[in-house]
């Protein structure tokens, strides 16, 4: 598979995941190790207190790091295996970008890390994740197959 099918099939895949009918976003990769993803925070992703929960960073700075770290894995799902956060400020209402990059890895293990931003480039916070490969081939997941048209969707 080129690298051009391996991005774009990678992107499928992850509008294919059913945990993003929950959280609404968009992924591109515009190269190998580097991810983009776009995210609409809305008052419905609040907690108590009037901001975004948590989960919202994480979710965000795990699949950026993620994603851009299995650009470089062509045959096999990878796998989080640890994920440190680093909450600078809360996530406000509105347009989020999370900008992930691939850092080290070859083999078994790989490095990746993630910012998150405002819709103004100011920095909401940062994170750094260990990934493994795991014994998933990518071509039996749904989304992944150049067959699984996934034409219309909005995530």
């Amino acid at each position: 598979m080129t690298t051009d099918k391996h991005l774009r099939a990678l992107e499928r895949l992850y509008h294919a995941a059913p945990i993003n009918r929950s959280f609404p976003s968009k992924l591109s990769l515009p190269a190998l190790g580097e991810s983009r993803l776009e995210f609409e925070v809305s008052e419905e992703h609040f907690h108590a207190a009037g901001a975004a929960h948590g989960t919202i960073y994480f979710k965000m700075l795990d699949d950026a790091a993620f994603y851009a770290v299995n650009t470089a894995v062509e045959d096999v799902f990878i796998l989080t295996t640890a994920f440190n956060l680093h909450m600078e400020r809360p996530v406000p209402a509105g347009r989020v970008w999370a900008e992930g990059r691939m850092v080290s890895g070859r083999r078994r293990l790989f490095v990746g890390e993630s910012r998150l931003l405002t819709e103004d480039g100011e920095e909401i916070a940062r994170g750094t994740g260990t990934f493994m490969r795991s014994k998933i081939p990518l071509v039996t997941l749904t989304g992944y197959r150049e067959s699984d048209d996934m034409a219309g969707d909005s995530n």
